[in-house]
């Protein structure tokens, strides 16, 4: 049945012959009918009489007489909005039929889903939709339906009035909507140090892209550091990762990888140990533009990623950072998103020799925490470390890189030779790392501790790298 007595709703566009009894409805009385509904509303069906809901001049096809009565039920509300697949989408030509998706509550199975279904299979012989997404209810934090007579309701405007509409955005994001959802004043306040987590990474991306033209300063991709490439790399699968998580619709599976991507690639790595080139090379040096173009690089991409969530904090972003001049500065929204790049890929072996030299990174900075508990020293720049490991060939591998600068300290080097100091087995380079207090003086532009401070007479105080640096202002 898809009629309903109710005193309201979707007409069901059906006259009734008084002379006849038969019923009335043509092609030509569902269009008059149906222009009246554009031009005034469906209310215009309980306001006139039926025979002002009727063409000028019509007269019943069966008997001639012009005396009718119009149809007082209504439609079934599930047959109507089971309907929108042709009042909505069929009619307009920059919507789609079928429907890529149909999004509502779980209950909605044996509702909408089905009535779109079982009205778009009968009449066109297709699903209204290509794919369908559930979620579940928003409750308070202890997953309580919420109430005002418990006083455990969120007003979303409170949420947008104290935090801003891109923390409400975020929440949806967050929570797996599959799921009832979890609001509550604790839950927001957690979620809004995530999102300055997220902002102030961006924040300081930006800060040292002050001065990089990309048109003109950009490195090429050979050209870069190695760290650089592996970084540009692990953003590389950050982009596969999101682009896969939003065809799927699950957007905290974007937000876990955007939060994860800026605390534990960049924050906790690489943003850390490109400080020293940021801060103390050459303004135009190769190394700092190297960087820079790593940097600008990531920062573009990410501020495309976050877009759909972030739409605000994003188009801040994407105002203040550099762009290429055929990039559109207006608005990161109407740029595209970035798509996997092979050509950013490590080979196998580049990708196996920096999962190494992670994990000995890992192996180091927690001998270091070790050292500084004890009192060796306050700050990891005062230094010097060095790596035993059971086989030259390891030993020739870190010391191929700048264990230094990876590490942060101001000097490391690896050796066969017994050392006493911290155990690292479950590295994968197991090795034992002794931590030093340095002896050399300290540079007081870069903090390294150096064997050359003092070299420079110009400049006493700085080491050979620095000094340099300064004298070429």
């Amino acid at each position: 049945c898809i009629s309903r007595q109710r005193v309201w709703g979707v007409p069901i566009p059906i006259f009734y012959c008084d002379d006849c009894g038969a019923d009335i409805v043509t092609p030509e009385t569902i269009a008059h009918v149906a222009a009246l509904f554009r031009e005034h509303g469906s209310n215009v069906w309980f306001d006139r009489e039926a025979k002002d809901l009727l063409p000028q001049g019509f007269v019943c096809p069966k008997c001639g007489k012009a005396h009718f009565t119009k149809e007082t039920d209504i439609m079934d509300v599930w047959f109507d909005s089971g309907s929108t697949w042709a009042a909505v989408a069929a009619e307009r030509p920059y919507l789609k039929y079928p429907a890529d998706l149909y999004l509502e509550g779980g209950d909605q199975y044996r509702g909408w889903f089905q009535s779109s279904m079982l009205t778009s299979i009968a009449v066109n012989g297709v699903a209204p939709y290509k794919q369908i997404a559930t979620h579940g209810w928003t409750v308070d934090g202890e997953g309580k339906a919420m109430h005002k007579s418990l006083g455990n309701a969120v007003s979303p405007d409170e949420v947008i009035k104290e935090y801003g509409a891109d923390m409400l955005r975020l929440w949806v994001a967050s929570a797996d909507y599959t799921q009832d959802m979890r609001i509550s004043k604790d839950i927001m306040k957690q979620l809004s140090q995530a999102y300055l987590k997220i902002r102030n990474t961006a924040r300081y991306m930006l800060g040292n892209l002050a001065g990089f033209d990309p048109d003109k300063d950009r490195v090429a991709y050979g050209e870069l550091e190695e760290l650089d490439r592996f970084a540009l790399a692990s953003f590389n699968d950050l982009v596969k990762a999101v682009r896969e998580a939003y065809d799927r619709y699950e957007f905290h599976g974007v937000y876990r990888a955007v939060y994860n991507f800026c605390v534990v690639d960049l924050s906790n790595f690489y943003l850390d140990i490109i400080k020293d080139r940021l801060y103390c090379e050459g303004a135009d040096s190769r190394l700092r533009r190297s960087a820079q173009t790593a940097l600008y690089t990531i920062l573009d991409g990410m501020t495309r990623l976050i877009a759909p969530i972030l739409a605000f904090t994003s188009d801040e972003i994407w105002a203040a950072m550099p762009h290429t001049a055929d990039v559109n500065g207006e608005s990161v929204l109407l740029g595209d998103m970035p798509a996997w790049d092979s050509a950013l890929a490590l080979d196998p072996g580049t990708a196996e020799r920096w999962e190494k030299l992670v994990s000995v990174r890992e192996a180091v900075n927690k001998a270091l925490e070790n050292a500084r508990s004890a009192g060796v020293f306050k700050k990891a720049q005062d230094t010097e470390i060095t790596i035993s490991v059971a086989e030259q060939k390891d030993a020739d591998f870190l010391n191929s890189v700048d264990l230094a600068a990876l590490c942060i300290v101001s000097k490391a080097a690896a050796t066969t030779e017994a050392v006493e100091g911290e155990r690292a087995e479950d590295c994968l380079i197991p090795c034992t790392i002794a931590v030093a207090f340095s002896q050399a003086p300290k540079c007081v532009r870069c903090w390294n501790h150096d064997a050359g401070v003092g070299a420079d007479h110009d400049h006493p105080e700085l080491c050979p790298r620095c000094a340099a640096v300064v004298k070429a202002l």
